[in-house]
């Protein structure tokens, strides 16, 4: 069974809609009139300085927020006031900024972990292993080896990730993610902490979801190259305000970017 993801037909509409978003924590705002809409193979980033917002975009997105104001569909679904399975189970997957694994796991028990949202089966056919609880694991398995292969996890596919560099732990979260078979991926700071050659590996796999897979992706970094070489569309965030949303070329040269995230005048 390949990994694949079915390509979207000329024209499909956006996965995600985000209107006019609004969120405070204790009068401070967090999110303060964000808009953004990505496309069904669009590789869509956010980025800014600490604190502009980012991560709080992407707790409302995976429903760990709710904003007091604005809106956000998902493949034409209202998403404000699921929880944080619901959305899951929709299609949306993310990773995070700090590894998330079960260190003690191996790498393919972690995998295996992301398919739970598509296990249907109940307690004593998991027990007994027979029927459809057989069925879907054995499928299950068959997926989970495909993402070894697509993320070159071969060498480590057996290793506690304990055991494992800190670059491959990222990566390992990142086939996580892919088990769900997303409709939406998003990602937070993937390549934090890395150094130049597992950054490279990780934007060389990023570029490959979307453009093998077909998978949209919402990217958050503070790697500012790395973004602009990836991205169709940038979105700049300070303070929680919108600054500027458009190009990576159009973006860099705009006077309010220059200021609010370079640190200097245009």
């Amino acid at each position: 069974m390949a990994l694949m993801t079915a390509p979207e037909p000329p024209g499909a509409p956006d996965v995600l809609d985000v209107r006019d978003v609004r969120l405070s924590f204790a009068g401070v705002k967090a999110i303060d009139g964000v808009s953004f809409t990505v496309g069904p193979t669009e590789l869509f980033a956010v980025i800014g300085p600490n604190g502009a917002g980012k991560t709080s975009i992407f707790n409302v997105l995976s429903g760990v927020y709710r904003p007091q104001q604005g809106g956000v569909t998902f493949l034409g679904a209202d998403l404000l006031g699921r929880r944080p399975h619901e959305i899951a189970a929709m299609g949306l997957a993310r990773t995070f900024q700090n590894v998330e694994l079960f260190h003690n796991l191996t790498v393919l028990d972690n995998l295996m972990l992301g398919r739970h949202c598509h296990f249907r089966y109940g307690a004593l056919p998991a027990v007994l292993w027979y029927g459809k609880a057989r069925r879907e694991e054995l499928e299950a398995r068959a997926r989970i080896e495909d993402i070894v292969d697509f993320l070159e996890l071969e060498a480590w596919r057996r290793h506690p990730v304990r055991l494992l560099p800190y670059g491959v732990q990222k990566r390992v979260e990142l086939g996580r993610a892919l088990a769900m078979e997303p409709k939406l991926l998003l990602l937070d700071e993937p390549v934090a902490g890395m150094n130049l050659e597992e950054t490279e590996d990780m934007a060389r796999f990023v570029l490959d979801i979307r453009d093998e897979l077909g998978i949209p992706i919402v990217l958050v970094d503070h790697d500012m190259g790395l973004v602009m070489d990836l991205a169709d569309r940038v979105l700049v965030l300070d303070f929680g305000r919108q600054v500027a949303l458009g190009t990576p070329a159009r973006v860099q040269q705009d006077p309010k970017v220059i200021e609010a995230y370079l640190g200097g005048a245009a």
